[in-house]
């Protein structure tokens, strides 16, 4: 099994420690092969950066859509994951979407612990979007920055402690990371806190080798359809959605 695991931003470090964790949980037999954007935003941190981001993360699937039997966007708001979906039908695992099923099953209310502020609308409707806001008791925003979950861990784990505290008392019993560049810390935090901590990258690994394994395809029914082909100007042909391979599934 081969899974293609693509940061969404361009920081390269990150992406170094995105493959590192994905393949410490990755199973026997499962190769996993991290990816940096061409192009974007050296973050993600508001809905701006993710809207730049998504055409270069579609890329990343698109060219190499032959190769692997699954795909993971390893960003917390999942960018582009629709169109993701609609371009393949190989399993495409966001971490948000990963991270909140599994913290759901492990407390009757979970919580997310995260980066900067201005990011919490765009933590909030990644939430709405998977129809999980019934059991969110918390979003803990912090003075944490995309770039300092990478470069200052002990400083970021000191400081998601206090944040995933907040979230427990106001009902959480279990919690999500909320970024990928906190991959890595779930350990730590989960001896200090006493509840389970999702690292988000982990858990979309896991739910991506069991939806291949269980030889899944991604419905081509209604929502997930081909896109219609037709002329994108500016473009790149691969990019054209006349295309994309017409293989699909029910």
């Amino acid at each position: 099994m081969r899974i293609k695991v693509i940061n969404g931003n361009t920081f390269q470090p990150m992406t170094d420690n995105i493959g590192e964790v994905a393949a410490a949980y990755a199973a026997p037999g499962t190769e996993i092969v991290a990816a940096t954007p061409s192009a974007g935003p050296i973050s993600i941190e508001s809905f701006y950066d993710e809207y730049l981001a998504i055409p270069y993360i579609l890329e990343e699937i698109i060219k190499d859509e032959a190769e692997f039997d699954a795909f993971i966007i390893a960003c917390w708001g999942d960018p582009g994951i629709e169109a993701a979906r609609e371009i393949t039908s190989k399993p495409v695992v966001g971490i948000a979407e990963a991270s909140m099923y599994v913290a759901n099953m492990l407390g009757a209310k979970f919580g997310v612990v995260t980066v900067l502020e201005r990011a919490h609308n765009l933590i909030e409707h990644t939430i709405n979007k998977v129809g999980l806001a019934p059991r969110c008791a918390a979003i803990e925003c912090t003075s944490l920055s995309v770039l300092d979950t990478e470069e200052l861990r002990d400083h970021a784990c000191l400081v998601l402690e206090g944040a995933g505290r907040k979230a427990i008392a106001a009902g959480a019993e279990a919690l999500a990371l909320g970024c990928a560049g906190m991959s890595g810390l779930d350990t730590m935090l989960e001896a200090k806190l006493g509840v389970p901590v999702i690292d988000s990258v982990a858990a979309a690994v896991k739910m991506a080798e069991a939806l291949v394994a269980l030889g899944k395809r991604t419905s081509k029914v209604k929502t997930y359809q081909l896109p219609e082909p037709k002329q994108i100007k500016g473009y790149p042909e691969h990019m054209q959605s006349s295309s994309f391979r017409s293989e699909a599934v029910a």
